[in-house]
């Protein structure tokens, strides 16, 4: 096979099981919090607030590295290396904290997750997207795996996790240990064109972005839009629960669900390309924020667990569609030298600091007023934003990039 072919199969095999790793520790983590450690939603809705801050101070830092050492796989490798210590941490460390003081178990879980997971990915996506346009791959289609990755651990959580949550734990740092052997294996030229490019990024060109007005009406989006789909996510699997006669029969329904909708988001992830390219960055990230808007409002209003599976659903179409779309305005409109800032600053970090605010107010209102009211809230919030975003967010370059068919 061609350098590209190889380098192509091999990173999507890193995020197959960097996200089968996550998936196996995480998709069920409010679950885990709440009837495990029985935590209520305030509180689970504070953690995840905390998480969120030690991620959005570890963005900016693992964004400015990133461009700085250009496409050195240094990042991938310490994140995979911290990711075989997942089993042991949650099980010895992080659960009997948050039973201790759940306040110091919050700070120390979140500078693990956060620097692990919440702002890894990040850093894995924004070092891989470098690669694919180096290497002249369509960056939607490695990425697919990691969907593929996530559902084929939640196949089985819900019901690992009705026997002993430990063992899905286990079975993370399992996965992690071949992370390791991958990017080990994967080799990455660097020609002199890019270490100049790597070496003249610098903080004076960083905060220029921060002068740049399209770059604050991307964050605006960011804001109000993509931060209210992880705290939707937050605490979904609790209400999704409630809908059952047991606890125990709702994870493992959620389970199935939720491996349903990551093979259909695979195999979306795999269309957005074409997608995107078709409609633009900016009318994509618009479209993505309707599915958002309605999914959410949707959820507030729909009965029964049919109803709630089928909102959920959307969820399939909605990410990979803003994913691609987030990685292609950004490339398109701002410098490509200062790639992993934008999405991780941009984007990511953005998210975070909107995700760090509402959580505890999604959390304080799932107790006060119920999930449905709740959602409705959530829902009118992204919309708003969405249609505020048809008018700040920068019209499309006509040129369009060429990649190459794997």
């Amino acid at each position: 096979m061609t350098t590209s072919k190889v380098l192509y199969w091999k990173l999507s095999a890193y995020f197959f099981f960097f996200f089968f790793t996550w998936s196996a520790s995480y998709s069920l983590f409010s679950i885990w919090l709440g009837t495990e450690l029985n935590l209520n939603g305030a509180t689970v809705g504070a953690i995840f607030s905390i998480n969120a801050i030690f991620a959005l101070c570890m963005q900016p830092l693992y964004g400015y590295i990133s461009d700085k050492i250009g496409l050195k796989k240094n990042i991938l490798f310490f994140i995979s290396l911290l990711l075989v210590l997942v089993g042991p941490f949650y099980i010895y460390v992080y659960g009997p904290l948050l039973q201790y003081n759940w306040v110091l178990g919050a700070i120390v879980g979140g500078l693990y997750l956060g620097v692990a997971f919440l702002a890894g990915i990040g850093a894995i996506e924004s070092y891989i997207e470098k690669v694919s346009r180096k290497y002249n791959f369509e960056y939607g289609k490695s990425r697919m795996w990691g969907s593929l990755g996530w559902a084929a651990a939640t196949f089985f959580a819900g019901q690992i996790f009705n026997v002993n949550p430990n063992i899905n734990f286990w079975v993370a740092s399992a996965s992690a240990v071949i992370l390791v052997g991958i990017i080990v294996s994967i080799k990455i030229e660097m020609s002199d064109t890019d270490v100049e490019r790597a070496k003249s990024v610098n903080l004076k060109s960083v905060g220029e972005l921060f002068l740049l007005k399209d770059f604050w009406f991307f964050m605006l989006y960011v804001l109000g839009v993509t931060c209210v789909y992880s705290v939707y996510d937050q605490q979904f699997p609790i209400y999704f629960s409630s809908m059952f006669e047991t606890a125990a029969q709702g994870n493992q329904v959620y389970g199935y669900l939720n491996s349903l909708q990551v093979f259909l988001e695979a195999g979306m992830m795999f269309c957005a390309p074409f997608i995107v390219n078709k409609l633009g960055a900016k009318k994509s990230l618009i479209l993505a924020g309707s599915l958002m808007a309605f999914r959410i409002i949707g959820s507030g209003m729909v009965d029964g667990s049919i109803g709630i599976s089928s909102m959920k659903m959307i969820h399939a179409l909605e990410l990979p569609i803003m994913l691609i779309a987030v990685f292609k305005y950004l490339a398109s409109n701002f410098d490509t030298r200062l790639s992993s800032i934008l999405y991780l600053v941009g984007f990511q970090f953005a998210t975070q600091v909107g995700a760090s605010i509402l959580s505890p107010i999604a959390g304080g209102l799932y107790d006060s007023a119920g999930f449905r009211n709740t959602y409705l809230i959530m829902g009118a919030f992204v919309l708003f934003f969405t249609i505020l975003s048809i008018f700040t967010l920068k019209k499309d370059p006509i040129v369009q990039e060429k990649v190459q068919t794997l």
